[in-house]
């Protein structure tokens, strides 16, 4: 699944393409998404889009009488193309730009296009997500006092959406090697030390994976069309059994909420 830094990237490739322009048409081919594209959605041709924006793992692309809120779900990419690129099977939705169209592309059809003239923040997918991990709002103070109530373990918390939004699976494992903390350390154990250290590295690797591309496991590619490359530059995630990059121990795999962990036994205490 994309996650912050494959949405940022996203972002960052949409935005030059998109601002300034006005919608010219739009195609939607697929109606079904995780939530039906409302039909209002085919009537936003004549609008100027006035910038893109993200929060969390949710696009906000900013037509001045309202949002459009766009969510890559588990397969989905968005790729700036010629309009007269043919669509293909899982092509589902086209925000046509003049000599550009905005192209969402998603096989299992867990992404999302909705539209909203409310304040886009108060949107009832937005209202409730957590802190930005690379705002200030995210430093050693904030992140201790977050987690001084929660007894499940630090890798959990770091996924929990309600409390830092968007850090995701492959990120949190990465964060907490990087912050030497096992990941099933309860929140509440973290001394303000360890959560200075944690806060910096979730900063540190998002950015690095930002910088990287993100990560392309399956799907994903950037609006240009090319997948990222953070993957070859993982220290623990999806590295069970082999070397760590650090200490030379083997890392391990365990499950927690379903999801697989990674870690070092040894860097990590």
């Amino acid at each position: 699944m994309p996650e912050l830094p494959e949405v940022e990237v996203t972002r960052r490739g949409l935005a030059p393409h998109l601002a300034g322009r006005v919608i010219s048409a739009v195609a939607v081919r697929q109606p079904r998404l995780r939530w039906p594209v409302p039909p209002a959605v085919r009537r936003l041709a004549g609008l100027k889009v006035r910038g893109v924006h993200r929060r969390g793992k949710y696009l906000l692309v900013d037509l001045g009488d309202g949002h459009l809120i766009l969510h890559l779900g588990m397969s989905g990419s968005l790729r700036v193309l010629p309009p007269e690129t043919p669509a293909e099977k899982h092509d589902h939705f086209d925000l046509v730009l003049g000599d550009r169209v905005l192209r969402l592309r998603d096989p299992r059809r867990f992404g999302a296009v909705l539209w909203t003239r409310d304040e886009v923040h108060a949107h009832p997918l937005i209202a409730k997500l957590g802190i930005e991990p690379l705002s200030r709002m995210l430093d050693a103070a904030r992140l201790y006092a977050l987690t001084r109530a929660h007894r499940a373990a630090i890798k959990l918390f770091l996924m929990d959406g309600r409390r830092i939004v968007g850090v995701g699976n492959i990120y949190a494992s990465e964060s907490l090697f990087r912050a030497g903390i096992d990941p099933r350390t309860p929140a509440k154990r973290l001394s303000l030390a360890r959560c200075a250290r944690l806060a910096k590295a979730i900063k540190v690797t998002l950015r690095a994976a930002i910088r990287a591309g993100g990560s392309s496991l399956r799907d994903y590619v950037g609006a240009d069309g090319h997948a990222g490359d953070f993957q070859s530059r993982y220290r623990v995630y999806d590295r069970e059994g082999k070397p760590c990059r650090r200490c030379g121990a083997t890392i391990r795999r365990l499950v927690q909420g379903q999801r697989s962990t990674f870690y070092c036994p040894r860097c990590q205490r």
